[in-house]
């Protein structure tokens, strides 16, 4: 049992670094929670959170292993995943002067609905993500660890997850926060975008130069 808890630690560990890198995922929370009501931006980070459970479920069935090892399908993810953050990324830099633009209550705005499949479609396309959890189910945890306790690791990681985007969704919602970013709003709207392009961009290069998945895996699961 004790090596279960050092396995759980260093899991707890890698997820913790590669879930405070910037990325994808926190440029959608943070743009939500500037320009939309606290309970979307809380809503795309419960997605998020849920998406995760998505990448363990297949990890632990070894479909992951078998989208990395086929180049067609792996392709066709990071292509999939590359055109959503370009389709998020026009409608960031169509951001006009005038300030951020908060949801009124009651008013026909984005629903949340909306609000969590952002969240967790973001998420879910990013292949780098995949990667990520196809490597920690095949490295860090050991093949003999019960399958009940590999999923009990997937369940922490979606809840951190969430946790953290929660938090972030929670500070970047305070008045404060909000009135500091409220004059230069539409150029962070813009800068936002700008980053998810230049995130796509990479997803569709190193499809056109054939780069080779990494083996192990990393701090880099939101880049």
């Amino acid at each position: 049992m004790q090596n279960y808890w050092l396995e759980f630690m260093t899991v707890a560990l890698v997820h913790l670094l590669a879930v405070a890198s910037p990325g994808p995922d926190f440029a959608i929370v943070l743009r939500q929670a500037l320009t939309q009501s606290r309970r979307n931006a809380l809503l795309s980070a419960a997605g998020i959170g849920i998406g995760i459970l998505l990448h363990v479920g297949y990890s632990l069935l070894g479909i992951g292993f078998i989208i990395q090892q086929s180049v067609v399908l792996f392709t066709v993810l990071k292509v999939v995943g590359a055109l959503y953050l370009l389709w998020i990324a026009w409608h960031c830099l169509r951001a006009k002067p005038g300030g951020l633009h908060v949801e009124a209550k009651g008013s026909r705005g984005q629903t949340g609905w909306a609000a969590f499949r952002l969240g967790f479609l973001t998420n879910v396309l990013n292949p780098k993500a995949t990667l990520f959890f196809v490597s920690l189910f095949s490295v860090i945890i050991n093949p003999g660890t019960p399958v009940l306790l590999q999923a009990g690791y997937g369940l922490y990681m979606a809840f951190a997850t969430g946790l953290w985007f929660a938090l972030v969704a929670i500070f970047f919602t305070h008045p404060r926060v909000r009135r500091g970013f409220n004059r230069f709003g539409h150029w962070l709207d813009r800068a936002m975008g700008g980053i998810l392009v230049l995130l796509a961009g990479q997803l569709l290069l190193s499809t056109v130069i054939g780069s080779e998945p990494p083996s192990v895996p990393s701090s880099g699961m939101d880049q």
